[in-house]
């Protein structure tokens, strides 16, 4: 008999990774343990199973969100979102993938942590899994009115209508399309997020025997990131969970799919707006079947070849691509995806027409026979060997912690059968691969047997059916008609029993105390500040801030923008896209962008604004020129940062006409994924210059001038000028004195300041411009954006205060206390929305409330006003002001990768948010109560100030009753049908 319930199968040093992996197996359970054993205090966990679905139902996706709905220890209705309220946590969620279902969060408190886990475990391998919580969380039939009965049939429930909204993407719908077809006998040809046809046809018994038979810890992965032992992690689930389980035989794991005799060509159809064009509106695929991603070897070697034929613009691969006159951009669905048993390489264009499906193909073939029998350069393979090694070394953290993103590296591994320590220390197999390419015809080989002589491969065409979404609405209809037809009187008393209960239960107030929490007297001292100095290059300000970046080096060129006219301005975002995608110096743009891969990790620029810290009728505009290198790099990167700021080149005309037609491609695809930002953004717009400079260069407006450009360049001449006006802002931004933002280890900074002064010569000796000014127009707005979506975004914003006004930190714990006490519940749980909240944006100098696929509009509107009534009227306990509290220091206090905390305190202080005003707002925070919240919202959020911003379709916009509504076409009017953009 073994003491320790869990034996050590590996430990392995990854010095390149600064941690320790440990791999561990549950004796009696099977249950496996990955450890990565860091001196870092953000600890983090995760949890996954195998989940294989059978159908598209989306049984492994609602049971995510339906194992989040309390458990045995935990029996309260949502404590995934209660512990979200009651925690400082960094990351906290769930995944569905297609294949894997997750549970990971994240925390820098121990104490935290340990809550969390304790949650997370109860939730995963015992959760209630109530008939009311699957109907609330998946889908359920009801009267449209529920108390009516002759009222008629609806469908409700929140992954329905989140899978509605992101089966509005075209994108989504040509992958699951794609996936259908590439694995015509294996679990990934299922939507496994849900159709929503077939997530109706889901039972709750369904549900539980999907639970019973993939959460068991015989099937599960338990991962581990942080300074805490991997010994008191397991002690905690053994005597939580494993204790409680005998081990399952258990066949979950996915097949080889069978592989295809000859290559198969499908159209499908994707549903666009009734009346609209559907020329170049087509996408047309090519994707191949290829090896087992659980195989390092064949994955780092996927990865090279992907590199090698896509990196970046001077690939052959991708310059074929958005060099086409076949479509106007690349694909969406491009390049090579490992998350499943094995790999998928995807490639095409998009804005295509169906008959130009033979030559895309053949262009495709050609390329990659060029490749199989010429090779490519030395240089280009070198530069994706430094790609890989650059994303192997940089510290990420400021999307999501850096210790989840090394978990979910090593997770699909684990799952499938391979080897999850090698895939984080992979050096050995990085060393081999470096031999590899010094084989004569190992480029050449791979492209022949994974592409050219490799007969699973799929051409799809999607095209554009302006009547398919009407089909589908019709043939929803006549499904719940059908129904209805068949209902005997105890059916109908029984969805009326149901609604009832399930109002009900929305409605109950869960003894909070059940769970546990962190208090007030948790919250640490204010979180430590990054710090620079400042020290002059070649007579330009320099900031340099010593990070432990691991061996990479960061750095910015700032500029304060000039005075520029209209159309300048409107210009800069487009301008910023261009700027390092076009040639520098002597350069032609393909040189660049290999010069780019060889030596950076990639170059960015962008203009932004930013109001004052205590008026936000005022703001400061700037330019950056960023990019990041190996610090061996340090010199060619500040060699190339000079001259794309300097010498960028907008002479070569069809690169332009190209990079604008990716740049529209690109922002289509953002409506449907982010209609709630672009609402908020409408709602605020006329709310601060930054807010209408916001809206007019990344909202709807911004995204519909974009199309207008697009459309231009199709004229000669309009190209020509464009070009002209873009060398006229770069000479324009050229010509300030930059100040420059170093980040790196303290070690490499003085060979850094000599790269930099080579690289800069005299520096700059400009005086100072014109301030940037921009006069926007102060007024209330409502408008509505009529979209292809079958769900809606809504929001309501008022006009406020800058940061640093007195009552700016009682509306950000307002946001975050309305949307915990009243939003939650009255627009996700009882509206069916997949999202909803409030937030205070001191730079807009907006309170902004929204909803995220909404199947309401009218009804989510009016419970935005509620919710302040829910203010006035109900009486408050502390606990909830102290979730509230809780919520937003957790937010300020979330720590970023250390470039990003060095980038961020940097660009506060530049724009006034100095640290001592950032511990002053912080401290407000934690002072404000119950009053304060009611004093700000009855000075603030008034009814005759409120704006409106909604994103929808045109019949749902047309029958809201809003006498105000100004509706907006986001599509021009050649793709509409209409005669022009129109109004109410």
């Amino acid at each position: 008999m073994h003491d320790d319930p869990f034996e050590c199968l590996e430990r392995q040093r990854v010095e390149a990774l600064n941690l320790t992996v440990e791999s561990y197996r549950h004796r009696r359970t099977g249950a496996r343990h990955l450890h990565l054993a860091a001196e870092d205090h953000h600890n983090a966990f995760l949890v996954a199973f195998l989940t294989v679905p059978a159908n598209s139902s989306g049984v492994a996706h609602v049971l995510e969100h339906t194992a989040l709905c309390g458990s045995e220890r935990f029996p309260v209705r949502d404590p995934f979102f209660m512990m979200l309220r009651r925690s400082l946590c960094t990351f906290m969620n769930a995944f569905t993938s297609s294949d894997w279902t997750a549970y990971p969060f994240a925390s820098q408190s121990r104490k935290d942590f340990d809550n969390l886990l304790e949650v997370y475990l109860d939730a995963a391998f015992f959760p209630r899994l109530d008939y009311l919580d699957f109907a609330q969380e998946g889908c359920r039939v009801e009267f449209t009115d529920p108390n009516d009965p002759g009222s008629g049939l609806v469908w409700r429930g929140v992954v329905y209508n989140e899978m509605k909204g992101a089966m509005s993407s075209p994108a989504r719908v040509l992958w699951e399309e794609l996936s259908r077809h590439l694995f015509p006998t294996t679990t990934y040809r299922f939507n496994s997020g849900g159709d929503p046809e077939e997530i109706p046809e889901l039972r709750w018994e369904d549900l539980k025997a999907f639970h019973s038979r993939h959460y068991h810890p015989s099937n599960a992965v338990f991962l581990t990131y942080g300074s805490i032992r991997a010994a008191e992690h397991q002690a905690v689930f053994e005597s939580r969970v494993l204790s409680r389980f005998q081990p399952l035989a258990l066949d979950l794991a996915v097949p080889d799919e069978r592989r295809l005799a000859a290559p198969v060509r499908e159209t499908r159809p994707y549903a666009v707006d009734e009346g609209s064009a559907t020329q170049a509106k087509s996408y047309i695929t090519l994707s191949w079947l290829l090896g087992k991603s659980a195989d390092l070897t064949t994955l780092l070697r996927a990865h090279l070849l992907t590199g090698i034929l896509l990196d970046n613009s001077s690939s052959p691969l991708l310059r074929a691509l958005e060099t086409s006159e076949l479509g106007s951009a690349p694909s969406p669905v491009i390049g090579l995806d490992d998350s499943s048993r094995e790999m998928v390489f995807a490639c095409g264009l998009e804005g295509s027409e169906p008959e130009h499906a033979d030559q895309v193909e053949a262009m495709i073939l050609a390329v990659l026979e060029k490749v199989a029998v010429e090779g490519v350069e030395p240089e280009r393979v070198e530069a994706v060997l430094h790609q890989l090694e650059m994303s192997r070394r940089e510290i990420g953290g400021d999307g999501m912690p850096y210790g989840l993103k090394l978990m979910l590296t090593a997770l699909t591994p684990a799952l499938h059968g391979g080897d999850p320590v090698s895939a984080l220390a992979m050096d050995e197999v990085l060393v081999r691969l470096r031999e590899d390419i010094q084989s004569p015809g190992f480029i050449q080989g791979l492209v022949r047997s994974w592409f050219l002589d490799n007969p699973h491969r799929v051409r799809l065409v999607l095209m554009p059916d302006p009547g398919l979404a009407v089909r589908k609405r019709q043939k929803e209809s006549a499904r719940l008609a059908a129904i209805a037809e068949g209902l005997s009187e105890a059916d109908r008393q029984e969805i009326l029993a149901r609604s009832r209960a399930l109002k009900r239960r929305q409605g109950e107030v869960d003894d909070p105390e059940i769970l546990p929490r962190l208090r007030i007297t948790d919250i640490p001292e204010h979180p430590p500040v990054a710090q620079g100095r400042l020290k002059e290059v070649a007579g330009l300000p320099t900031h340099w801030y010593n990070q432990p970046t691991n061996g990479l080096v960061y750095i910015q060129l700032l500029i304060d923008l000039p005075e520029l006219d209209p159309e300048l301005t409107d210009l800069l975002p487009v301008f910023a896209s261009c700027l390092t995608e076009v040639g520098c110096g002597n350069r032609s743009y393909l040189e660049t962008q290999a010069w780019q891969s060889l030596v950076s990790g990639g170059v960015i620029a962008r203009g932004s604004v930013r109001s004052r810290v205590d008026d936000v009728g005022r703001f400061r505009g700037v330019f950056l020129v960023s990019g990041k290198a190996l610090t061996r790099n340090h010199q060619h990167l500040s060699q190339l940062l000079t001259e794309t700021f300097r010498s960028a080149r907008f002479d070569e005309l069809p690169r332009l006409r190209e990079l604008i037609a990716q740049m529209r491609a690109s922002s289509e695809l953002r409506v449907t994924d982010n209609g709630h930002v672009l609402a908020m953004s409408t709602a605020s717009s006329g709310m601060s210059p930054t807010a209408a400079l916001n809206e007019r260069w990344g909202g709807l407006t911004g995204l519909r001038s974009l199309k207008l450009l697009d459309q231009s360049m199709q004229n000669p001449e309009a190209l020509t000028t464009f070009a002209a006006r873009l060398e006229r802002l770069r000479d324009i931004l050229g010509r300030i004195t930059p100040q420059i933002l170093v980040v790196g280890e303290e070690e490499s900074f003085e060979n850094i300041r000599e790269g930099l002064a080579a690289a800069w010569g005299d520096g700059g000796t400009s005086s100072p411009p014109a301030p940037f000014a921009f006069a926007a127009k102060i007024r209330r707005v409502h408008t509505g954006w009529v979209t292809p979506t079958q769900v809606h975004f809504v929001s309501k914003a008022y006009p406020v205060v800058p940061f640093t006004h007195e009552d700016a930190p009682s509306l950000t714990v307002l946001a975050q206390f309305l949307r915990n006490g009243f939003l939650h519940r009255a627009v996700r749980e009882q509206g069916g929305a997949y999202g909803s909240g409030a937030g205070f944006d001191a730079d807009a100098g907006a309170f902004r409330f929204y909803s995220y696929r909404d199947p309401r509009l009218a009804e989510t509107l009016a419970d935005f006003d509620r919710s302040l009534d829910w203010l006035f009227s109900t009486s408050h306990d502390e606990r909830a002001l102290e979730e509230a509290i809780l919520g937003v220091i957790g937010a300020l206090d979330r720590p970023g990768s250390p470039a990003g905390e060095a980038k961020r305190a940097f660009h506060d202080a530049y724009h006034g948010k100095s640290p001592e005003i950032r511990r002053r707002f912080r401290d407000g925070v934690l002072g404000v109560d119950v009053e304060s919240m009611r004093r700000v919202a009855a000075r603030h959020l008034v009814p005759a100030r409120a704006s409106v911003g909604i994103v929808s379709n045109a019949e749902s916009l047309a029958g809201l009753a809003d006498p105000e509504l100004e509706i907006r076409h986001w599509q021009l009017p050649e793709e509409t049908g209409n005669p022009s953009e129109g109004g109410r």
